[in-house]
């Protein structure tokens, strides 16, 4: 089977915003709700009635939480969109998340339900939809068809 041609970049660009901004939301609607958590553990606790884990707990599963959704939406997404080689993409957005989540927990940590800075979010999907016009080139044969020297096998 050959390999299928790559997509023009305005159309992956444009599939690779949508699947970003759906990263971005699904990453900060779990950050939330998990941090939400933390939060009503953090105060059953305080009463005296705790969940049975700390909140340094809840608060680290969230944060876990939320890093690995992204890259799963992203990987998951850009393939459902017919997109292949998004490797770059999906580093480069679980980066940028982990850098937008570092910057604003402080923010959302000190009221529930609160967003994380607007400018910081429409910076990630920006950077990784950009990142995915970056693909990492496929192998090809030198010119006429021969490998390069390096690659070939020497027989003695």
């Amino acid at each position: 089977m050959a390999p299928s041609a790559p997509t023009a970049l305005a159309p992956r660009l444009f599939k690779a915003l949508i699947v970003s901004t759906l990263g971005v939301a699904a990453s900060h609607l779990v950050l939330s709700d998990a941090l939400y958590l933390s939060f009503a553990g953090q105060a059953a606790s305080a009463l005296g009635d705790g969940p049975g884990y700390s909140a340094d707990q809840a608060f680290t599963a969230a944060l876990v939480n939320a890093f690995l959704v992204m890259p799963l939406v992203l990987w998951i997404g850009m393939l459902v969109a017919g997109e292949r080689r998004v490797g770059v993409m999906v580093l480069v957005g679980e980066v940028a998340w982990i850098a937008a989540v570092g910057n604003g927990v402080d923010v959302i940590d000190d009221a529930p339900g609160t967003l994380l800075p607007p400018h910081s979010l429409l910076l990630v999907v920006a950077v990784t939809a950009l990142a995915s016009l970056a693909r990492r080139r496929g192998w090809s044969p030198g010119p006429g068809g021969r490998r390069p020297s390096c690659a070939r096998g020497s027989r003695k």
